[in-house]
C-alpha cells in the first residue's frame, strides 16, 4: 500500500481519518500489524478487539513506536501520535474492505485453495511450482482465517503477480466469508472428509460449506476440485469452469521433465491439484521444483542414528491420519514406529474413528503403536501388535526416547490441541540432532 496516502487508506477501509499526522501523503504503510509490540516504521497498526483484550488501547505504543499509523475503534478516537489516526466502528470488518481493495490494486490472478486436508501442503507446492516465473505472495504457515488472510493480502508488494491464499474452515458461511475478501479467480478443493463433524453434523455438510468458495468465482473463475468427488457434485452447477485432478481427472499425472521432491502418494495428489491451478493461470512449471513445506506438515527431521522423525502433529482427521500411515508405509526403510494422538471434534462417532486407527496402522505395517489420549486409546484393540498407551503429550515426550531404536521412521501425528510437537523435540534432544 506504499502508492495510497491516509486520505485513499480511510476511503478504503470505510473509516474515519481522524488525524493524517504527517503520513497525508505517500509512502503508505508497507504491511499491517496486530500486535503493537513489532510496529515500526512504515507499519499500519490495527487494534482489533478480541474475547479477553481491546488491541485499541496499545495504539498509542504503535504510534510511538513510530508506525505509519494506527486504525482502531471509535472508543479510542482522542489517540494521538506522530502518525495517521483512522477510526471504525468495527476495526476488524474495515481491515478486510482494505484487503479486498488492495487485492483489486494488485491486478494479479488469485488462487485460493481449502479442503479438509492437504490445503497447507498444496499451497506450499503450488507456490514451489509458480516462484521460478512469477513472483508469489502466498499464505504463511497457516494463517487462513478472517484475520489472517486480510493480513497475507495487505502484505503483498505491488510487484506481485499472483496470491496464493489458504481458507481454513470450521463452519458453515465461513468460506464464503474469506471468498468475498479474496475474490479469488481460481478456487481449489484439495479433499473433503470427515472433519468438524462435531459443528457441521455430516460430510455433506462439510461439501457445501468447502464448495462456498467455487460458488464465490467469477465467470471467468476455474474450480479445481478432486475427480470423481460424488460429495462436490450438487455443488458444481456454476459458471466457472471445472477442472479434475487425480486418477481419471482432467490432471491426472505430472508431466515429464517436472522434478518434485515429494515420495508419498497423497503429496503427489496434492501436486496434481497444484499443477491444475498452475495451469489455470497460465504457467506450466518445468524443471525442479523447489518445496518448502509449513512446519508440523509432514517434515522429515533425521534425529541421528538413522532414526527419522516424519513430524506430522499439526493437526489430523481420519483422511490425513490415512494420508500418513500411507506414507510411512512407502517412505520407511526400518521399523515403523506411530504416535498418534487423539482427533478432535469427530462428532458421535468419534470412538468409531479412533478404533478404526488401529487396523489402519496394522495395514500400513506399523510395528509399534504409541497412542496419546483417551480416544486414540480406542486404536489399541483392533490395532493386534505391541501398544503403548499414554494419557498426555509429555507422557509420550518421556517414553519415545527409551523405545526407538536405530533404523526407525517415527510418525508422530494428532489434532493440534494435543500438543505432540513436544514427542518430536524429545527426540531431537536425546539423539542430539
Amino acid at each position: 500500500m506504499r502508492s495510497w496516502d491516509a486520505q485513499r487508506i480511510a476511503v478504503e477501509a470505510c473509516a474515519e481519518l481522524v488525524d493524517a499526522g504527517p503520513t497525508v501523503r505517500p509512502p503508505g504503510p508497507t504491511r499491517v500489524v496486530i500486535d503493537s509490540r513489532s510496529a515500526s516504521a512504515g507499519d499500519l497498526f490495527a487494534g482489533l478487539r478480541g474475547e479477553r483484550h481491546d488491541g485499541g488501547r496499545f495504539a498509542a505504543d504503535a504510534l510511538a513506536a513510530g508506525a505509519w499509523g494506527v486504525l482502531v475503534g471509535e472508543e479510542h478516537r482522542e489517540v494521538r501520535g506522530p502518525g495517521a489516526v483512522l477510526v471504525a466502528p468495527d476495526p476488524l470488518a474495515a481491515l478486510q474492505r482494505l484487503a479486498s481493495a488492495w487485492r483489486h490494486e494488485l491486478g494479479c490472478p488469485v488462487i485460493a485453495i481449502t479442503g479438509s486436508t492437504g490445503k497447507t501442503s498444496t499451497k506450499d507446492i503450488l507456490r514451489g511450482m509458480l516462484a521460478p516465473q512469477r513472483s508469489v505472495v502466498a499464505t504463511d504457515e497457516n494463517r487462513n482465517n478472517e484475520l489472517g488472510l486480510p493480513l497475507t493480502i495487505l502484505g503483498a508488494p505491488e510487484d506481485t503477480d499472483v496470491l496464493v491464499l489458504e481458507m481454513g474452515m470450521r463452519g458453515a458461511g465461513q468460506i464464503a466469508e474469506l471468498a468475498a475478501i479474496a475474490q479469488a479467480d481460481v478456487g481449489v478443493i484439495v479433499s473433503v472428509g470427515p472433519v468438524h463433524l462435531e459443528l457441521l453434523g455430516s460430510v455433506e455438510a462439510i461439501a457445501a460449506a468447502k464448495a462456498e468458495l467455487c460458488a464465490a468465482l467469477p465467470a471467468h473463475g476455474v474450480a479445481v476440485v478432486p475427480a470423481g468427488e460424488r460429495l462436490l457434485e450438487p455443488h458444481l452447477d456454476i459458471a466457472a469452469r471445472v477442472v479434475t485432478f487425480g486418477p481419471g481427472g482432467d490432471v491426472a499425472a505430472l508431466p515429464d521433465g517436472l522434478d518434485l521432491p515429494l515420495s508419498s502418494a497423497h503429496m503427489r495428489t496434492n501436486a496434481l491439484a497444484a499443477l491444475a491451478a498452475a495451469r489455470a493461470i497460465g504457467v506450466e512449471p518445468t524443471g525442479r521444483v523447489e518445496v518448502s513445506l509449513s512446519r508440523l506438515r509432514g517434515e522429515r527431521i533425521d534425529v541421528g542414528r538413522d532414526i527419522v522423525v516424519i513430524d506430522d502433529c499439526y493437526n489430523a482427521n481420519p483422511m490425513s491420519m490415512q494420508a500418513a500411515l500411507d506414507d510411512l508405509a512407502e517412505t520407511a526403510h526400518g521399523r515403523r514406529v506411530a504416535v498418534l494422538g487423539n482427533m478432535l471434534e469427530l462428532g458421535p462417532d468419534e470412538r468409531r474413528f479412533h478404533a478404526e486407527l488401529g487396523a489402519q496402522a496394522r495395514a500400513a505395517g506399523v510395528e509399534l503403536l504409541v497412542t496419546v489420549g483417551s480416544l486414540a486409546a480406542h486404536a489399541g484393540a483392533s490395532y493386534g501388535g505391541p501398544v503403548q498407551a499414554v494419557a498426555t503429550a509429555a507422557d509420550a515426550a518421556a517414553l519415545l526416547p527409551r523405545l526407538v531404536e536405530p533404523g526407525d521412521t517415527v510418525l508422530v501425528k494428532a489434532s493440534r490441541g494435543v500438543g505432540l510437537e513436544v514427542v518430536a523435540q524429545a527426540l531431537i534432544e536425546a539423539r542430539g540432532a
